[in-house]
Formats: C-alpha cells, sequence, structure tokens
C-alpha cells in the first residue's frame, strides 16, 4: 500500500496526517473548520484515498496559517506515499458538474509546483470557511506535492457548489494521476530522468 505520513508542527500549526493512496474512500479529518474537514471528507471519498488528518492552529489569528498548512501537508503526504513515483499515470484532470455549477480540475504530478485556482466565488465565507483560503489551500499541496494544479469553475451560481465542485474534481483528477499504469510498470513518466 503506497502511504504518506506527515508530521507537520509549526510555531502557528500542529498537523498529523496519514494518507494512503491505495484506499476506500474512508476519512477521520480534525481540522477545527468544520466546512473544510467536510472537503477533505470529499477528497478521501471521491479520490478512493483513506485519509486521517488532526490538525490544531491559531485560528483565533485567522485560518490562513491552518489552511495553507494543510494544503502542503496533504501535498508531502501524497508525494512521500508516490516514493519515486514509478509506473503511475502522472497527470489527471476531471469535469464535475455540481447542480447549476460546473469545475474542472487537472493535477500534474511532474516535479514542478504551481497553482492556478480560478473561482468564481462572491461570498466571503461558506459555511465557517474563508473563502479566498481555497486558491491558498491549493497553491499549498501544489508545493508540498511539487505538483501542477490547475482549478476553475467554469460557472455557477451557488459558493457553496463551486467549492465543493472544486474539491470534487481535485480528488478524481488526483486520483488518476496517482494511479498505477501497468504499461509504464516501472518507468518514470518522464523523457527527463527525473520527477
Amino acid at each position: 500500500m503506497r502511504r504518506g505520513v506527515v508530521d507537520r508542527r509549526t510555531s502557528e500549526t500542529s498537523i498529523a496526517l496519514v494518507i494512503a493512496l491505495d484506499g476506500k474512500g474512508r476519512y477521520r479529518v480534525r481540522t477545527g473548520i468544520r466546512f473544510l474537514d467536510h472537503m477533505l471528507e470529499l477528497v478521501a471519498r471521491h479520490g478512493a484515498f483513506d485519509l486521517r488528518v488532526d490538525a490544531t492552529g491559531d485560528l483565533d489569528v485567522d485560518q490562513h496559517h491552518t489552511v495553507e498548512d494543510l494544503g502542503i501537508a496533504l501535498g508531502e503526504g501524497v508525494s512521500s506515499a508516490l516514493g519515486r513515483r514509478r509506473g503511475i499515470n502522472r497527470a489527471g484532470y476531471f469535469v464535475m458538474p455540481m447542480d447549476e455549477t460546473l469545475a474542472v480540475a487537472a493535477v500534474d504530478l511532474g516535479g514542478r509546483p504551481h497553482a492556478v485556482v480560478d473561482l468564481k466565488v462572491r461570498a466571503a465565507r461558506v459555511g465557517d470557511l474563508q473563502t479566498e483560503l481555497v486558491h491558498d489551500f491549493f497553491e499549498g499541496f501544489a508545493i508540498g506535492a511539487r505538483a501542477n494544479v490547475h482549478m476553475k469553475v467554469l460557472y455557477g451560481r451557488s459558493s457553496h457548489h463551486q467549492i465543493e465542485a472544486v474539491f470534487k474534481a481535485f480528488a478524481r483528477a488526483l486520483r488518476v494521476a496517482c494511479a498505477k499504469d501497468r504499461r509504464l510498470a516501472r518507468m518514470l513518466p518522464s523523457t527527463k530522468g527525473l520527477l
């Protein structure tokens, strides 16, 4: 089983995360931000990853440190679980409809971090999550996983649906990118010789 374990501690946050890439979509997530818990639960379920997260942060100051560091920790966990990245698809994409909303996500585990997050969210908060931090989460993931992450909401009315559709699309794109390709076997999915 491809498994990543992360223990990330800073003066602002404390995060213990375990992810199994070849899981069954089981999860136990506690971040102190309930809407973010729900989004990470979606990542586990739609990605078919087993995910355990226990996080505390300086939420009395702001949500930023917790959200960004959770993105970094999730990315580091995925990177650790992938090991040398041999035999994986490397890239994946998904288009996710959710009622009136349509979102697309593309992920490339090619070794270079970059994130583009284009949302149309107008609400400052969805549930208890500051919506502007969705970008910081995915940027943190890109850094931790050394991945390109592109997210776009094509259209949608509900801010809740837009964020949820983006997380579901991300999970399914990541699931494809992490999947093993029998034809690649132990080959590295790159002509450069490294990822």
